[in-house]
């Protein structure tokens, strides 16, 4: 059976330690549990018995988009064919990088479809925009029916990723096949979450991740949470470099929820997340 983790930043070796040592700055001096390699992703995941990882990278800059999408291609058919032609390891799954400010979105996407990757990562925080700008609502408009998109939600410093603004998103395009990242909140839980939760009464594609909640939540609310959402909607993430892939597995495995709950939150659910992928 295939074990997802949806939520995994890579960066390239040779800037990938400065690279997660900025992330940890990002959350006020975060302790950072990876380097951002891939190769130490793989080797962390390998603890556990995830089968399958969705990575990505954030494009702070119009400029870096077409540089990380060629970074996430390759990296991924490189790992891909070297786990395939050994018989064993880890399956990648890419998501792409996009800004507002890049000048062509809908060229740049048919170009990542073409490279092999499936998805989409948006972060309004550190990309500094609004959730539901004119310019990202274009890019939810290309990715409406073609692309899973996963957006970082929720953050108790900035407005940008509210989640009363993800929620005009959801109403725009109800269509789109989306994860709202960290359970749909991450640190703002007070300032409009509960309405996005509601609009997953009227709207199928909505998701959220678990990544980054359980060091806040603990095992037990994390269980009720899972609960208050659905397991059918909940997906398992990790977060690396954030947090250690074998060792979230294992917290929420020992959280408390039933073999079915964490089936779904494993397997069942992230692969109709991912099965909105139209080429």
């Amino acid at each position: 059976m295939a074990i997802y983790d949806v939520h995994a930043h890579i960066y390239p070796d040779a800037i990938a330690p400065r690279a997660a040592e900025a992330v940890g700055r990002f959350y006020g001096d975060a302790p950072i549990q990876g380097t951002g390699t891939v190769g130490q992703l793989l080797e962390q995941a390998a603890e556990s018995p995830v089968t399958h990882l969705v990575v990505h990278s954030v494009a702070t800059t119009a400029h870096a988009v077409t540089s990380i999408n060629n970074f996430i291609a390759a990296t991924v058919t490189e790992r891909n064919a070297r786990a395939e032609a050994a018989g064993t390891g880890k399956r990648l799954i890419g998501f792409m990088a996009m800004h507002q400010d890049f000048p062509d979105p809908e060229a740049e996407i048919a170009r990542a479809v073409s490279l092999g990757l499936r998805g989409l990562k948006l972060h309004p925080d550190t990309q500094g925009v609004a959730v539901d700008d004119p310019r990202m609502m274009r890019i939810f408009e290309l990715a409406e029916g073609r692309l899973p998109v996963i957006v970082h939600t929720g953050d108790f410093r900035f407005d940008y990723s509210n989640p009363d603004r993800l929620v005009n998103v959801l109403r725009a395009f109800p269509n789109l096949t989306l994860d709202a990242a960290h359970f749909g909140y991450w640190s703002c839980c007070d300032r409009g979450w509960d309405g996005l939760r509601e609009q997953a009464e009227h709207n199928p594609n909505l998701y959220v991740d678990c990544s980054s909640s359980l060091y806040a939540l603990g095992q037990r609310h994390f269980a009720e949470l899972v609960r208050l959402w659905g397991a059918d909607r909940v997906m398992f993430g990790s977060d690396y470099p954030m947090w250690h892939p074998a060792e979230e597995y294992r917290l929420v495995s020992e959280s408390g929820l039933t073999e079915g709950e964490l089936q779904a939150l494993f397997t069942r659910t992230p692969e109709r997340f991912l099965g909105a992928f139209r080429d």
